[in-house]
């Protein structure tokens, strides 16, 4: 009714009682701790179970296999932040979107637990792979509503958000690892399942808090005529991804670079849709552009970052010593380094970036800062590189993940915030899910990069410093390169830092 008050309408915008910060941040970043201790349980022990034989548990498929896989579904995972966006922005309205995706992410996690073999793995993949993109996106979304343009506790946010988040990174990798060796791989599936399922129903506690006007609605809602087109076109494209799959025409070991080209596909379009939409205004088009080379950036450094889960994680099983005071622990443990340090210093982060407020360093200057210092990352294997296998010492790949988490740091906290600053207003969403589309593009692209790595019979030390100075340097190359063009790119920013 016209005159009726809903709570969606008088949630407060900008309220502060949760550290100075609105509940719904709280909340927000509840539900994204649970989803991250599904996700990175799950995941820390993903590449294992798909290579590791029958006998100890796994599928028994290549290591070449397994990580092109594991980057295919990183992709994925990011990917289908698109959908989620577009979801968001003309179906459902972002926070409606964000609670379908948590439901289904707990869905796969339970397939993952409870159905046998390839068909488990395929049907709990896209499962989760589908809902933990949408969730990203309509999470973060969601959260930028809950400020005001030019709030400067948005940055700040997104870093106690992301530190939220880093807490379930951690727990996550390290009890699935434990059931993973008392019970076997599904029974850390299952307790991911578990996760998830508490994520929900927190979020389904607190959602008052998280409702704003903005969130609530599509703001570029769909005709009945866009309706049927889609509806078609939806069902158009399953048939023929089922046709494929079912007919075996795609290899495992290719999937990474099948999405990679997908991706890059999407993020040229979603680019071109919105660009010469006559929904946005000049400022806004100016600010789209702006963020081009941000998001190559991004594209780098993410494809440098999602290798944990490729290079790293058989690093980790092959070259790494793993025995701590005497007790042999399981590679995916190495997975919940990387969450300590986030835990540590996403506040500090925080607290500097509202410290110097106008004074901190623009955005492009702290994406060059990721991009440089994730090359140092890869650059720093190269002295512990060579010697007999699993004699690494494990204070060698702390040292690493302590750099990856200081790029992680300056580039993705910030990467969400500016895609909400950024945003025009006819593709909030969608704005959002191109800056995790640059994450796709990079999560598909470690899956392909890492069968450029020598493992088990091919390894040899030449082969392992050639790889890591290259992708190493390379890196660091388009930090310095995004540097020198920092002051055009802010001109087209137009006024957002």
């Amino acid at each position: 009714m016209s005159g009726q008050t809903t709570e969606l309408e008088t949630t407060p915008k900008g309220h502060g009682g949760f550290f100075g910060h609105p509940w719904g941040l709280a909340n927000l970043a509840g539900v994204e701790m649970w989803e991250r201790f599904s996700f990175y349980g799950m995941q820390g022990l993903l590449a294992y179970y798909i290579y590791y034989s029958v006998t100890d548990g796994g599928l028994g498929l290549s290591q070449a296999a397994a990580t092109s896989i594991v980057g295919a579904y990183g992709g994925l995972v990011y990917f289908s932040s698109v959908i989620g966006g577009w979801i968001a922005d003309r179906v459902l309205g972002a926070e409606k979107t964000l609670l379908t995706s948590a439901i289904l992410v707990m869905i796969g996690h339970i397939a993952l637990a409870v159905l046998p073999g390839v068909s488990g793995l395929a049907v709990g993949l896209i499962c989760v792979a589908v809902g933990a993109g949408s969730l990203k996106t309509t999470t973060s979304t969601t959260l930028g509503d809950l400020y005001e343009e030019g709030d400067n506790r948005r940055d700040a946010a997104f870093s106690i958000y992301y530190m939220g988040v880093n807490i379930g990174g951690l727990i996550g990798p390290l009890a699935t690892s434990a059931l993973w060796g008392w019970q076997g791989f599904h029974y850390g599936f299952g307790l991911a399942a578990v996760g998830m399922a508490a994520g929900v129903i927190q979020y389904l506690a607190m959602r008052h808090h998280t409702l704003t006007h903005e969130s609530s609605r599509p703001t570029n809602p769909l005709t009945k005529k866009e309706k049927r087109t889609w509806a078609i076109g939806l069902i158009v494209v399953a048939l023929i991804i089922a046709i494929i799959v079912l007919q075996g025409w795609v290899a495992a070991e290719s999937l990474a670079n099948i999405v990679v080209v997908l991706t890059l596909i999407a993020a040229v379009f979603l680019f071109g849709t919105i660009i010469m939409s006559k929904n946005i205004t000049d400022i806004e088009r100016s600010r789209v552009y702006s963020f081009i080379p941000l998001f190559f950036a991004s594209v780098v450094f993410w494809s440098l970052f999602q290798q944990q889960f490729t290079v790293v994680a058989i690093y980790s099983d092959e070259r790494l010593n793993r025995n701590i005071l005497g007790f042999e622990v399981p590679p995916s443990v190495v997975t919940s380094i990387n969450p300590v340090f986030i835990i540590v210093f996403a506040g500090v982060f925080a607290a500097m970036w509202t410290k110097l407020g106008d004074r901190q360093p623009s955005t492009p200057v702290k994406f060059s800062l990721g991009t440089i210092i994730m090359g140092l990352a890869f650059l720093a294997f190269i002295p512990f590189s060579g010697g007999e296998a699993n004699s690494v010492p494990f204070l060698a790949i702390v040292l690493v993940l302590f750099l990856f988490t200081m790029a992680e740091l300056c580039l993705s906290p910030v990467g969400q915030s500016l895609a909400t600053k950024l945003s025009p207003h006819a593709f909030h969403s969608q704005m959002v899910a191109l800056y995790f589309l640059s994450v796709s593009l990079g999560s598909s692209a470690a899956g392909s990069l890492s069968s450029f790595y020598p493992t088990g019979e091919d390894y040899s030390q030449g082969a392992e410093i050639t790889y890591f100075l290259i992708v190493g340097l390379a890196s660091i190359a388009v930090g310095i390169v995004l540097f020198a063009a920092r002051k055009p790119i802010l001109k087209l920013m137009a006024g957002v830092k």
